[in-house]
């Protein structure tokens, strides 16, 4: 599963919408619209923003890992 996709199950498993989790993630809407399309891939900044959002590992946002926990 790629970067667009998960990042697309993560927002509706959390209920949120696209503009909930820009604002929380300081990343615009249209950023995230990208993202969620497959246009564009996050820079470090943004990924990690979005990864600690939605509690889970930057490897798993990226698709790299199906493990997602999450350590603090």
């Amino acid at each position: 599963m790629g970067f667009s996709v998960r990042l697309k199950a993560l927002r509706a498993q959390a209920k949120e919408t696209q503009e909930q989790v820009a604002r929380a993630t300081n990343i615009s809407v249209k950023q995230l619209q990208r993202f969620e399309y497959g246009e564009q891939k996050p820079g470090f900044d943004d990924l990690w923003a979005l990864a600690d959002h939605f509690h889970v590992t930057v490897d798993y946002l990226m698709g790299r890992t199906d493990e997602n926990k999450y350590e603090v």
